[in-house]
């Protein structure tokens, strides 16, 4: 999806800010963070506590401790045959759906924060080992027109 393509299926809820740099990034009032890369929705990094819920066969991904998620997309990989991929952090991503499970901290608590990541991207170690790219500095090269 474009970024046009986003706004039109948030409902015309436009970002609050938009990073430019090596990807493009809108950030929204409601915890969500869009990334896009040449100019495509890559990555949707969802915040631990102000995000919407993501649900995984009726379990909430977001906002819980992070050893129980981590606890149940073990069990749910195993169960479903789905692929597991380690980072270098530790954070788990079940490949075949495109969840990176990383952690937030909140308050001095741990929370569990769920990242969709395209294929493409949570393949490339560059990527996968950064999402959310929140910390990635920018270069003067922006996606947003001036």
């Amino acid at each position: 999806m474009s970024p046009a393509e986003v706004a039109d299926a948030r409902r015309g809820s436009g970002p609050q800010k938009r990073v430019g740099g090596p990807y493009g990034q809108e950030d929204f009032a409601d915890g969500v963070k869009v990334f896009y890369g040449a100019g495509k929705l890559s990555c949707i990094a969802l915040d631990a506590v102000a995000g919407p819920q993501v649900l995984l066969a009726g379990f909430a991904l977001a906002g819980r401790d992070p050893e129980q998620v981590l606890r149940f997309l073990l069990d749910y990989a195993a169960e479903h045959g789905s692929c597991l991929l380690y980072t270098l952090d530790d954070s788990l991503a079940l490949t075949d759906l495109g969840v990176l499970l990383r952690s937030q901290e909140v308050g001095g608590v741990r929370m569990s924060r769920p990242v969709i990541v395209r294929e493409d991207w949570l393949e490339s170690e560059y990527y996968r080992d950064r999402l959310p790219l929140e910390a990635v500095p920018a270069t003067d090269e922006s996606l947003w027109p001036s």
